[in-house]
C-alpha cells in the first residue's frame, strides 16, 4: 500500500469527521431552545416527546452525515486521481453551451480529457435531474471530453433505480463511462493505481469500527 496516499486519505478523514462531530453539536445546542411545540403532533400519532426529540435528533445527524460522507468520499476520489496523475484538475467549470441555465457545468475532476462526475451514492427520484444531466453530459462530449461517471453505492429504491439505469443509457449514449458499486471502486483502482476501498477499511478498522458490507 502506498503509505503517503494512505496518510493522505486518513488526514482527510480526520478533517471530515471533526467537522461532522462539531456541525451535528451545534446543531443540539440549536436545538435546545427550538420551539417544540410540534411534538404535540407526535404524540397524537403515538410518539412520546423523548422519542420525537431523538427522532428529530437523528433526522439532523443523518442530513449532515450524508452530506459530509458524499464529500469526503469524493475528495478522497480526487486524491486518489491527484496522487498518480499531476495534470488533475478538480473543480472545473464549463459554459453551457446548449442552454440558459445553469450557466455553467461543474467537472468534480478532470484528467486530460476524461470528466470524472464522482457521486458516493444518487438516491434521485427526480425527474429534471434525469434533463439537467442529460445536457450536461452532451455538453461535455461536445467540449471533445468523455463524460465518466463514477457512483460508489447504488440506491435501494425502485425509482431511484431506474433513474440511475435512465442516466446509465444517456452515458452510454455519448460514449461515456458509467461506474457503480464493484465497478466504481475497481476503477478508481486500475484507473490511479490506489486501493480506495482498501484504504477505507483500514481506516475504519483503525477506529474500531469493523468492517461488514459495502
Amino acid at each position: 500500500m502506498n503509505i503517503s496516499i494512505y496518510e493522505k486519505i486518513n488526514k482527510l478523514a480526520e478533517k471530515y469527521a471533526d467537522e461532522l462531530v462539531n456541525k451535528v453539536n451545534e446543531r443540539i445546542v440549536e436545538m435546545n431552545v427550538d420551539d417544540n411545540s410540534h411534538y404535540l403532533i407526535y404524540r397524537v400519532l403515538g410518539i412520546t416527546d423523548d422519542e420525537g426529540r431523538l427522532i428529530d435528533i437523528y433526522q439532523n445527524k443523518g442530513r449532515f452525515l450524508y452530506k459530509y460522507a458524499g464529500s469526503f468520499l469524493e475528495e478522497a476520489a480526487i486524491t486518489c486521481m491527484q496522487s498518480k496523475y499531476i495534470t488533475a484538475q478538480k473543480k472545473i467549470k464549463i459554459p453551457n453551451t446548449l442552454g440558459i441555465r445553469p450557466k455553467t457545468f461543474e467537472i468534480d475532476c478532470l484528467v486530460d480529457n476524461f470528466a470524472h462526475e464522482i457521486k458516493w451514492r444518487d438516491a434521485t427520484t427526480d425527474g429534471d435531474h434525469i434533463t439537467k444531466e442529460h445536457t450536461r453530459v452532451k455538453v461535455i462530449k461536445e467540449k471533445g471530453l468523455v463524460p465518466v461517471r463514477v457512483m460508489f453505492y447504488y440506491p435501494n429504491r425502485e425509482q431511484a433505480k431506474k433513474i440511475q439505469d435512465t442516466l446509465q443509457t444517456l452515458y452510454k449514449g455519448v460514449n461515456g463511462k458509467y461506474y457503480y458499486g464493484d465497478a466504481a471502486w475497481k476503477y478508481i483502482k486500475s484507473f490511479t493505481s490506489v486501493d480506495l476501498l482498501e484504504i477505507l477499511i483500514n481506516i475504519a478498522n483503525s477506529r474500531g469500527l469493523q468492517y461488514a458490507d459495502k
